[in-house]
């Protein structure tokens, strides 16, 4: 897509020789106030080589730029040359491009030939798929989806927890209080029961505790039994978190979790030792990271079992001889920034030169009101039941206001699901928040339904015209300022994604599609679209399309659908 961006820096670089053209597309700013036009370069970095006040440099410069083709008007305001784009040619240039690229609008091949690998939503087996996993599970896959917009082979891991002592415990509190055919009636809530009443007795009986460790060692060292029953809480489990996942339409590649690098651990183990960096303390074996600020990297307990450093380091390893990736991905909660610090080193210190090819992204905690979520204790609110209270509610809203709407069931689950998805995408991913049912629901404001809405609305206005929509247009008529708004945020749809994908931040396309929405209706307030003028209407459909398949294909980043029909 043509760049105006690129093209003033074009035009400064003829004028500046001391500047190379990087460093003159870096310094370029967008001025506060649309009235001080689109772009505007300072130049108080120049002054010292001019021997000149920064505005007597700006005239100079101003003044010898001519204002023709993508430039339609140059003007030194203080110590900046301000820029103003040709109207008329940025409609022909972001009309064309998006009613010719259509759902590929947006996307480009920069990463082809790279693989990426994203690990992400990875809930523990036999624990509620709860509202606490919802963070890493949509981030994770607007993550993906960006990085596959850009053309880059993204595979989508799903490390299951389904491994440690957790499951010594679960084994122990079925052997002693459950019930199969209860437990395949309700897998989760009923093992998240077991669980519970687990941890309930353990402070009245310790002994269970050793009893569980117990029990895990044995599931290590392969015995049938703990085998067999681990295999059918997995699967059990499996199926329920199989129900949200259809939810939200989210798929994964591999759900290769902690119990596939089993056989895996102790050739990580053995490298350790062979590289003399593994210790012993206190019969555990850790590798020392106290030079480097943290403590020990725990790679073995006492009595032989593993722990997480352990099949980390396993999984990023064979992930690597598996994927040849060019960066791996982990979307896990800020609480664990220390335990990923330290694998990391360890990489390091293992001598893998693809160390710093690993990247946590990590994101602020989920809380309840009045309290943390806590799988002991059952204060837990379930995934599941969040996105049906959503869809219930949008059925609601939109049976009240539009009865006779078409596929309604689709629609529903698009919004509903949709409106949740977005508020978890709004902020900046390292801020905490507290989850509350009326904030997740709420349709009013800057929310996932407005934007679909709006959707909605530019496909309402194309089946009245029932016209085809064509690029064949008289841009002119699309260079007023309601128009311009519209069409320069199009035009940084790219720019958008990439900066969303460089910094792992999918807030930056929530941001975009509401800044899209919110120009787009001011516009469609301002201007009607289905006036008589033939060639008026022609332009302003032009536009109209455009927004709704950018909007569309903004959703699509972000994990949502944009109903046609709301």
């Amino acid at each position: 897509m043509q760049d105006f961006k690129a093209a003033v820096a074009n035009c400064l670089k003829s004028k500046i020789e001391d500047l190379s053209y990087d460093e003159i597309l870096q310094l370029i700013e967008i001025p506060p106030n649309k009235d001080m036009g689109d772009y505007a370069f300072p130049c108080f970095k120049l002054a010292k080589v001019f021997r000149k006040a920064p505005n007597l440099i700006a005239q100079d410069i101003a003044e010898s730029i001519p204002a023709e083709g993508d430039i339609s008007k140059v003007v030194p305001m203080g110590g900046y040359v301000n820029f103003f784009v040709n109207k008329s040619q940025l409609a022909k240039t972001v009309i064309n491009n998006v009613l010719t690229q259509k759902d590929d609008y947006g996307k480009s091949k920069i990463g082809e030939g790279k693989n990426i690998i994203v690990e992400f939503s990875s809930p523990n087996i036999a624990k509620p798929f709860h509202i606490g996993h919802i963070r890493t599970t949509v981030i994770g896959n607007a993550i993906y989806k960006l990085y596959a917009s850009q053309g880059y082979n993204t595979i989508r891991i799903n490390h299951l927890g389904d491994y440690g002592t957790q499951f010594g415990k679960l084994i122990v509190a079925f052997k002693k209080w459950g019930d199969k055919e209860t437990v395949e009636k309700n897998p989760i809530k009923e093992l998240l029961a077991l669980y519970i009443k687990f941890h309930d007795v353990a402070k009245e009986q310790p002994e269970l505790e050793e009893e569980a460790r117990a029990w895990f060692v044995k599931l290590e060292n392969g015995d049938e039994e703990a085998k067999e029953l681990w295999t059918w809480f997995r699967n059990e489990s499996l199926k329920e978190f199989d129900k949200v996942y259809k939810l939200m339409d989210i798929e994964f590649d591999s759900f290769a979790g902690e119990s596939f690098y089993t056989d895996k651990m102790d050739a990580v183990i053995k490298e350790l030792e062979d590289k003399h960096l593994l210790k012993e303390s206190r019969g555990a074996k850790i590798v020392d990271l106290e030079e480097y600020g943290m403590p020990p990297a725990l790679i073995q307990k006492n009595d032989g079992s593993t722990l997480y450093m352990t099949r980390d380091l396993a999984a990023a390893i064979y992930r690597k001889n598996t994927y040849n990736f060019d960066k791996c991905i982990y979307v896990v909660a800020s609480q664990q920034n220390l335990h990923f610090q330290q694998w990391f080193k360890v990489i390091e210190l293992m001598g893998y030169d693809w160390y710093d090819k690993l990247e946590h992204v990590n994101f602020g905690m989920v809380s309840l009101e009045g309290g943390t979520l806590s799988t002991r204790n059952g204060r837990v609110v379930f995934l599941e039941d969040v996105l049906d209270q959503a869809i219930q509610k949008t059925r609601e809203i939109i049976e009240s206001k539009n009865p006779d709407i078409e596929n309604i069931d689709q629609t529903v689950k698009d919004v509903g699901v949709g409106a949740v998805i977005f508020q978890e995408l709004s902020n900046s991913r390292i801020k905490d928040y507290v989850f509350t049912w009326d904030k997740t629901l709420s349709f009013d404001g800057e929310t996932g339904p407005y934007v679909q809405y709006t959707h909605a609305r530019c496909c309402s206005v194309l089946r009245k015209a029932g016209e085809e929509v064509t690029a064949d247009i008289n841009y002119d008529l699309l260079s007023d300022e309601d128009s311009s708004e519209v069409l320069k945020l199009i035009g940084d749809f790219n720019k958008n994604i990439l900066v969303a994908l460089r910094k792992s931040e999918p807030h930056i396309i929530t941001r975009f599609v509401l800044d899209l929405a919110q120009a787009f209706n001011k516009f469609y307030h301002d201007n009607p679209i289905l006036v008589d003028d033939a060639e008026v209407r022609k332009a302003r459909l032009a536009l109209v399309e455009a927004t709704r398949q950018t909007i569309k294909n903004g959703l699509a980043l972000l994990g949502m659908h944009a109903p046609e029909r709301m």
